[in-house]
């Protein structure tokens, strides 16, 4: 798994716990698995269409620094499957696991199309 990506948590990414909103880091998930399979499928449109196994795992605190790591499960004729998690930086914990999240490459239409990727690019 590749962690290319990092948030440093700030004052206004938290809950009235302290803590880092369960909707942020989805948030910056979503973000980050969008740009990934725009890249990995070579199309400029993709759309969530599944994710499964949601664990969150660890809290996350003011100041953490936090980074989201992909890795592609498989490729469909229109969709690619990634694993994802995201971890502290300094410390390695866990924080959120991720089990399946599957991406539709999209036509200009919004329609699922073929992207007749069956590797990883660099």
């Amino acid at each position: 798994m590749t962690f290319d990506t990092r948030r440093w948590v700030k004052p206004q990414d938290l809950n009235p716990n302290g803590t880092l909103f369960g909707g942020r880091i989805l948030e910056w998930i979503d973000e980050e698995i969008g740009i990934y399979a725009i890249l990995q499928l070579e199309t400029k449109r993709t759309a969530v269409k599944h994710m499964a196994a949601i664990d969150f795992v660890s809290p996350v605190s003011l100041g953490d620094i936090i980074e989201i790591g992909m890795e592609v499960q498989q490729f469909g004729t229109t969709s690619v499957t990634l694993k994802c998690k995201v971890r502290n930086t300094i410390t390695h914990k866990t924080i959120i696991d991720i089990d399946s999240i599957v991406m539709v490459a999209l036509d200009e239409q919004g329609k699922s199309k073929s992207h007749g990727k069956q590797k990883l690019n660099s």
